[in-house]
């Protein structure tokens, strides 16, 4: 799978596969949504290119998505 990618007040925000790493794949400052078996989970990689996440998944990449573009406005502010 390619990643897609969506750019939302200035953050990319890319679509994973499962097999997909975060690190490989983002940059710092960027924001990862990936399917895993449980649901699609969201991840930050900040400044030195570490990468965090939520503690839970949400139940659809729709949410997923959502979620990542309110911590882009919250980020832009």
């Amino acid at each position: 799978m390619t990643p897609e990618h969506v750019i939302h007040r200035g953050i990319t925000i890319a679509t994973l596969a499962s097999t997909q790493d975060v690190a490989a794949y983002c940059a710092p400052g960027q924001t990862a949504i990936r399917e895993q078996a449980d649901g699609w989970w969201l991840y930050f990689v900040d400044e030195d290119g570490k990468v965090d996440g939520y503690d839970s998944p949400f139940a659809s990449h729709a949410e997923a998505l959502w979620a990542a573009k309110a911590a882009a406005e919250f980020s832009a502010q």
